[in-house]
C-alpha cells in the first residue's frame, strides 16, 4: 500500500496524504486533483478502490510505430491536445527495438480499459503483417480509428492524405522544371500509401518510363535506392517520406553532384526542420492538425454511442516548394558509384 501511494503520488505530483484522502474518499480535495490521482491509478495498473470504479478516467490509447521520424511525435502532439483539451488522458505507445509489439501494447490497452484506440503508421499498411489484434479490438467493439491507408478494409473509420494527388503535385511540378527523368523511392512493395502513390506515379508517367525504387523508411534507405536511381540518370527524385529524401541527398553529395544543381529532390510529410536542411527541402505536407483532430472526432463519436462510417476520409496534401528543386540540368555523364 505504500508502494502504491507513493508511486501515484509521484505519477499525480500531489503529497501521499493526498493520495490517500482521494482514497478514502475524503473531502476537501479538488474535482482536478481528484481526477489526476484517479488517472495516475488508471495508467499505472493499480486497483480502483470500490466506491471509485465507477469513475475510471477517460483514457484513449495512441500507438505509433516509432518516435525517430519527426512526423510521429508531431502528430502523436496534435492528438494528445485534442483529447486533452476534452478532459481525455491520452496513453502513448511506441513499437521500441527491444521487441514491445503493436499486439503487446493494443492487450495493454485493452487491461487499461481504455475508451478507444487512435493508430498511426500501424501494421495495418502491410500486407503481410499479423492483423489479429486487429480483428481482436472488432470482436471487443473498441473504438478505433486508423490513420492513413489501410491494407483491407478492417471495419474501422480511416483518416488519410491522398497518396495519388500527392505524387501527381509532385510530378506537375518537377516536369514544370523541364525534368524528364524522374524516379521515386516508395516503401516495401506490401505498404499501401506507397503502393498508392506507386499507382499515381505509373498512371502520369506510364509503366515504360517507370523509375521505382522500394526500400525501408529511413535515411539508409534513401541512400540505397539514390543509389540505384542515380546509375540509370534520372535529374529529379520523389521520395515516399522526408527521412528517405534526406537520404537520396546525401547520396548525392558523395557522389560530388549538386542538389538542386544536379539532381531535384521532394520529400514527403513537410516533418519539422525541413526547411533548415540543405537545402531545405521541396516537400508535399500532409496536413497533420486537420487530420489528427478529425481522427480524434471520429473516436469520441464512436465512444458517445454514434455510427462512424469506415469509409475513407481523404485530405488534401500540400506542396511546399523550397530550394531542393530547380530546373533540370543538362544531360551529365554517368554517375560512378560512391562508397
Amino acid at each position: 500500500m505504500t508502494r502504491r501511494l507513493a508511486d501515484v503520488a509521484a505519477y499525480a505530483k500531489v503529497s501521499e496524504a493526498t493520495v490517500s484522502r482521494v482514497l478514502n474518499g475524503k473531502a476537501g480535495v479538488s474535482k482536478a486533483t481528484q481526477q489526476a490521482v484517479l488517472t495516475a491509478l488508471d495508467v499505472l495498473g493499480y486497483e480502483r478502490p470500490t466506491q471509485l470504479r465507477g469513475q475510471r478516467a477517460r483514457l484513449v490509447g495512441l500507438v505509433l510505430p516509432e518516435l525517430q521520424n519527426p512526423i510521429f511525435p508531431a502528430f502523436a502532439e496534435v492528438v494528445a491536445d485534442a483529447l486533452s483539451r476534452r478532459g481525455i488522458t491520452p496513453v502513448l505507445c511506441t513499437r521500441t527495438a527491444a521487441g514491445v509489439t503493436e499486439a503487446a501494447y493494443v492487450d495493454m490497452l485493452l487491461e487499461q480499459q481504455v475508451s478507444g484506440i487512435i493508430f498511426f503508421g500501424g501494421q495495418y499498411h502491410e500486407a503481410g503483417a499479423d492483423h489479429r489484434h486487429y480483428h481482436l479490438l472488432t470482436e471487443r467493439g473498441l473504438p478505433v480509428v486508423l490513420i492513413n491507408a489501410a491494407y483491407e478494409d478492417l471495419g474501422f473509420p480511416r483518416v488519410s492524405v491522398d497518396d495519388g494527388h500527392a505524387i501527381e503535385q509532385a510530378l506537375a511540378h518537377l516536369e514544370s522544371l523541364g525534368h524528364e527523368r524522374i524516379g521515386i523511392v516508395l516503401g516495401p512493395t506490401d505498404h499501401v500509401p506507397s503502393i498508392r502513390k506507386d499507382q499515381a506515379y505509373r498512371r502520369v508517367r506510364g509503366e515504360h518510363e517507370a523509375l521505382v525504387e522500394h526500400t525501408m523508411f529511413s535515411i539508409q534507405g534513401g541512400v540505397a535506392a539514390a543509389n540505384r536511381l542515380i546509375k540509370r540518370d534520372v535529374t529529379a527524385v520523389i521520395c515516399a517520406s522526408d527521412m528517405l529524401a534526406l537520404g537520396v541527398i546525401r547520396q548525392a553529395h558523395r557522389g560530388g553532384l549538386g542538389v538542386p544543381r544536379d539532381l531535384s529532390v521532394v520529400g514527403f510529410d513537410d516533418s519539422a526542420l525541413m526547411m533548415c536542411t540543405d537545402p531545405p527541402l521541396t516537400t508535399v505536407r500532409q496536413p497533420i492538425a486537420a487530420m489528427g483532430q478529425a481522427a480524434v472526432a471520429q473516436l469520441l463519436s464512436q465512444v458517445g454511442g454514434s455510427q462512424v462510417s469506415s469509409e475513407e476520409l481523404l485530405f488534401e496534401p500540400e506542396l511546399v516548394v523550397r530550394a531542393s528543386t530547380a530546373p533540370a540540368a543538362p544531360v551529365r555523364a554517368a554517375f560512378a558509384v560512391s562508397r
